[in-house]
């Protein structure tokens, strides 16, 4: 089952207007690729557009899709021959229903981002600002804290049903970027899968692996508790968190370092393990969310780790063996790389599955 695609259909792609994260990225490429590769009509809507802040609602590094856009979806639009596009979030989940006619589509791009957003950030507030806070001053959270633990996940699990939420019920069809999606919300009928893909640009990028050095990098907002243990289990090595750099800096760090470390709860498929990867690092993770998934995380198992203590001696021992034995375990990914370079395709070749054009 496949959804219809008019001569006449308009698809407006709902996403927050300055905001750069993978997710609006997400949003643009689907816009991009519905443009270029499949000719139909994709818009951006921006909603909480602030003029007096910005002149311009697309964010700088999204202005290369050259995507049109709009601010408000007039009200003769809203019919069943267009089509909503929208992720996980709670604003937009709430932004569709002002909608009555149109066919609406969620893009489950995060799981967990789903139930998170439903409980954490309120209850969590104060916990989650300081830790901001002390990321920006010292490039670490304070507070030993996880919001997304396996036990925080589980309790918004068992307290809501995604099956009785009445705003995933106004949707006319559901996606998700990852296999771990298609199963947690194996339920929700239809259900598609649509891959994602890094920025084309990006995969262009050349890393000269004569000039690695014995470094880790890692994310401190990702499973920063259990890499700390890590980190101070192996002072004899060199551990360079990706926090407050700009684009180039991470990119400059990244084929600088031998390996990269991600013990984060790997909600879909995260961006910066690919990154990475096709950076030239090798990649170790945890088993947490969509890493668990060889179909979304498709590096050696023997690269994954439970996050439990009595494993650091052997996740060290991994890393030092990437650091020692480095041109032997590159070669280790090249498989990830090869899935990672074949992406934009594969996301093509989803679309074409997902939407099909018919005639009136």
């Amino acid at each position: 089952m496949s959804i219809k695609v008019y001569p006449c259909t308009k698809f407006f792609i709902v996403c927050p207007a300055n905001f750069a994260t993978g997710g609006p990225e997400l949003l643009h490429q689907l816009a991009y690729n519905l443009r270029n590769d499949l000719k139909i009509d994709a818009i951006i809507y921006y909603y909480n557009f602030k003029s007096s802040k910005f002149k311009n609602p697309v964010y700088h590094d999204y202005e290369m899709y050259n995507v049109p856009y709009v601010l408000e979806i007039p009200s003769n639009e809203d019919n069943y021959k267009n089509i909503l596009i929208y992720y996980e979030g709670r604003k937009e989940l709430l932004l569709s229903s002002n909608f009555k006619n149109i066919r609406k589509g969620i893009w489950f791009v995060s799981v967990d981002n789903y139930y998170l957003e439903r409980k954490t950030k309120k209850d969590y507030f104060f916990k989650r600002k300081i830790n901001k806070i002390s990321r920006a001053l010292f490039g670490n959270p304070l507070l030993n804290f996880d919001m997304t633990s396996q036990k925080v996940l589980s309790e918004l699990k068992n307290k809501y049903d995604y099956r009785k939420d009445p705003l995933l019920k106004l949707a006319d069809f559901y996606m998700t970027n990852s296999y771990r999606g298609m199963e947690w919300f194996r339920d929700l009928k239809p259900l598609y899968y649509l891959s994602e893909y890094l920025n084309e640009n990006f995969l262009k990028v050349q890393t000269d692996l004569s000039k690695k050095e014995n470094v880790v990098v890692y994310n401190p907002k990702k499973g920063f508790s259990f890499t700390l243990k890590i980190i101070e289990k192996a002072k004899d090595i060199t551990f360079i968190p990706v926090v407050n750099m700009t684009r180039d800096e991470v990119i400059k760090t990244l084929q600088k370092a031998k390996v990269y470390i991600d013990f984060g709860y790997h909600p879909g498929k995260d961006r910066i393990p690919r990154e990475a990867a096709i950076l030239g690092c090798c990649v170790i993770t945890g088993k947490r969310g969509s890493a668990a998934y060889f179909e979304d995380v498709p590096i050696p198992d023997d690269y994954k780790f439970d996050d439990r203590e009595e494993n650091i001696p052997k996740i060290i021992d991994k890393i030092k063996d990437c650091l020692e034995n480095f041109k032997e375990r590159y070669k280790d990914f090249d498989y990830y790389r090869q899935v990672i370079r074949n992406e934009p395709q594969k996301f093509i070749e989803d679309l074409r599955k997902i939407f099909v054009k018919v005639e009136i």
